[in-house]
């Protein structure tokens, strides 16, 4: 995905916030007058246009730039994130969006699928995420009994994910029936990612994990797309979707696409980080790539460090005062 400093006809360059932002954190980018850290100079002592580039601080991912990869046929990455640590890992490694997932149900605080999870336990989460992403966007889940009363209700909840949790956008999942849902938080200021195909939270209606937008049902799937991007939403997410559908899907709507077992035709992917990362045990889905095995790593850590508690190798002379 392009850099969110560059700048064309139809995005304007973004400006400072008129009534200020904040304290500067810690680990905030360099002031615009000092070349970022690393960065090659040039022949002519650092004054040309890609030095000059370099010395802007790295900007905010917003909804406008994920259209943008859309528009420019480029891609974009999006993991799950639950604390402070890894929404500053996955910040700094470049992933463009942060999903605070109704998934932290089960796989934070150990329930077994993702209904259980409320507004008041995902709160303290999107903050902690919030307040370590420099970069990316935000996006918080909208857990399961939280929006479906309502439009109001889903305002309602909107508001106090931005408001008390920080995030910068929500993801509702259903289909074209929420397409008004998405229409009244899209005119209060909320962002809106729809999620279609196999919506979780929706398990015990849809008969289990199943892979949704099968023949006939793609078209289904479409009408849904059209309808929600229709009513504001930025983005569409899809899971558990078949390849060729989630290409029909993509190409009936405007705005950018997020894949989660969608195949590759979409503009974004994203995966729960502890499968990502290899630290959940057990069998992984069809659509998971592991690119680390943080379970073997911590486990041996433990192990290690057990061991020496119990031998008293630890604490050794370097580690008392």
């Amino acid at each position: 995905m392009a850099s969110s400093n560059s700048s064309d006809s139809s995005t304007p360059a973004e400006l400072a916030a008129p009534y200020g932002s904040g304290p500067a954190g810690a680990s905030a980018a360099a002031p615009s007058d000092t070349p970022a850290s690393g960065t090659a100079g040039t022949g002519d002592g650092g004054t040309g246009a890609a030095a000059e580039a370099a010395r802007k601080p790295a900007a905010r991912i917003r909804t406008h730039h994920l259209h943008q990869a859309k528009v420019n046929g480029e891609r974009f990455a999006m993991l799950t994130a639950y604390d402070q640590y890894t929404a500053e890992i996955f910040d700094q490694a470049g992933i463009e969006v942060l999903l605070v997932g109704d998934s932290a149900s089960n796989n934070v605080f150990g329930n077994e699928t993702s209904l259980p999870v409320t507004v008041d336990e995902l709160l303290p989460l999107c903050r902690a995420v919030a307040r370590s992403a420099r970069r990316a966007l935000v996006v918080a889940d909208l857990p399961f009994g939280s929006y479906e009363v309502s439009a109001q209700q889903a305002v309602a909840t909107g508001v106090r994910f931005l408001k008390e949790g920080l995030a910068h956008a929500v993801k509702i999942e259903g289909g074209k029936f929420y397409a008004e849902t998405v229409r009244a938080m899209v005119q209060a200021g909320i962002p809106v990612m729809a999620h279609i195909g196999f919506t979780p939270q929706s398990e015990h209606s849809l008969g289990g994990y199943r892979v949704q937008g099968r023949g006939d049902d793609a078209q289904r799937l479409i009408d849904d797309a059209v309808a929600l991007a229709d009513a504001g939403a930025f983005s569409v997410l899809m899971e558990m979707v078949p390849a060729a559908t989630a290409a029909a899907v993509d190409a009936a709507v405007d705005v950018p696409t997020v894949g989660i077992g969608a195949g590759s035709a979409t503009t974004g992917q994203v995966l729960v980080w502890q499968d990502m990362a290899g630290l959940r045990g057990g069998k992984m889905a069809k659509f998971v790539k592991q690119y680390a095995d943080l379970r073997t790593s911590l486990s041996d850590a433990a192990k290690a460090y057990g061991d020496d508690v119990r031998s008293g190798q630890f604490p050794g002379p370097e580690h008392s005062f």
